[in-house]
């Protein structure tokens, strides 16, 4: 369907991809069929050379001109009078693509709690499904942060020349155990969840808000938290912080679900680039794109020095920084920095 974006006076167009061919996974299941709804904003040129394709993070969604409205839109960075814009929302997730309450093909019932593990490889691979079936032969530019970073990766790799440039913000090439520790803490809150294990949407909500709440100290950056979050020397309960937390665990379980937020949070666990290729120096030196990785330099959840590695182990790799006291979700909100190192780096591809 077309539908007038609120944000820009371009046609925006919304459809579900769906695929009736098997997709193995990486754990040895498979998905029978699988959907995969999508958001494209402006139109391809003649040539097909201005394809810019979104991906998001863990709880994001295929509107990425919604929740990246400063760098996507009318006169922003990335216009849809000049580029051809495309996000699809990822397998697992709950807007648009198969996750564990759609229907198992098998068993005509929803899948909960026996959806497929499913790796960033895995993820890259529907979206690969989804390229050809668009007839996209080449892209000019892949750019994710987090969750949607790490997909981006495994995708360069996949997609060798028909990729110019990727652009991975906040993430890493591998999850290391610190991470994996902070995921494992959030499902940990979802099944002391007594309705966790249920099989109905709402399963596991509390559990989740506390998921939330413990991901937003990741997210976040304590300097942040105390500019923000201060309260006045003579409190001694109510804090600003804990009301910060519990209101950010209320809005996520208002929007998302408790298994989807599992299967992804297991994915981002999986992320790997170098399995089964050699190990991560071989497998980062066969991208072809030009790379460009960046860090945050108060990013407590994907280290600057991770995005620093990926720069310095892919073939055309360059590494910059967002400075800022926000911490992992810079990304999302430092768009004035973020629109200068996009505007360098592509100036740097024409010399």
């Amino acid at each position: 369907m077309n539908l007038k974006s609120q944000y820009a006076s371009i046609t925006m167009t919304q459809e579900i991809f769906h695929s009736s061919s098997p997709l193995p996974l990486e754990s040895g299941e498979f998905l029978t069929e699988f959907d995969l709804g999508y958001t494209a904003y402006g139109q391809l040129n003649s040539d097909k050379s201005n394809v810019i394709w979104v991906i998001h993070a863990l709880t994001g969604d295929s509107n990425a001109q919604e929740w990246w409205n400063g760098l996507i839109g009318e006169d922003k960075f990335f216009d849809p009078a000049d580029h051809f814009i495309i996000c699809a929302n990822l397998l697992g997730s709950c807007y648009g693509s198969t996750q564990p309450f759609s229907d198992n093909p098998e068993t005509k019932e929803p899948y909960y709690y026996d959806f497929p593990q499913m790796s960033t490889r895995d993820l890259a691979q529907g979206l690969e499904r989804l390229r050809i079936h668009l007839g996209i032969e080449s892209i000019h530019t892949l750019i994710g942060g987090s969750l949607g970073g790490q997909v981006g990766l495994e995708w360069a790799y996949i997609l060798g020349k028909k990729l110019q440039n990727a652009v991975i913000l906040a993430s890493t090439s591998k999850t290391r155990p610190w991470v994996i520790g902070f995921n494992e803490t959030q499902r940990m809150a979802i099944e002391s969840d007594c309705t966790w294990g249920e099989k109905h949407e709402q399963a596991g909500n509390k559990g989740l808000e506390t998921a939330r709440a413990i991901a937003m100290l990741t997210y976040r950056h304590p300097d942040d938290l105390s500019a923000k979050q201060a309260d006045p020397d003579n409190k001694v309960d109510d804090y600003r912080a804990a009301s910060y937390l519990r209101y950010q665990g209320q809005k996520l379980a208002r929007r998302f679900n408790a298994l989807s937020y599992w299967t992804l949070s297991k994915t981002m666990d999986s992320h790997d680039l170098g399995r089964n290729r050699g190990g991560l120096d071989n497998a980062l030196g066969e991208i072809e794109a030009n790379v460009l990785a960046i860090g945050v330099n108060t990013d407590l959840l994907f280290l600057p020095e991770e995005s620093q590695f990926i720069s310095q182990k892919v073939k055309k790799g360059t590494y910059k920084e967002i400075t800022s006291t926000a911490g992992h979700d810079a990304f999302l909100i430092e768009f004035e920095q973020l629109s200068y190192l996009l505007k360098s780096f592509y100036l740097q591809q024409k010399k």
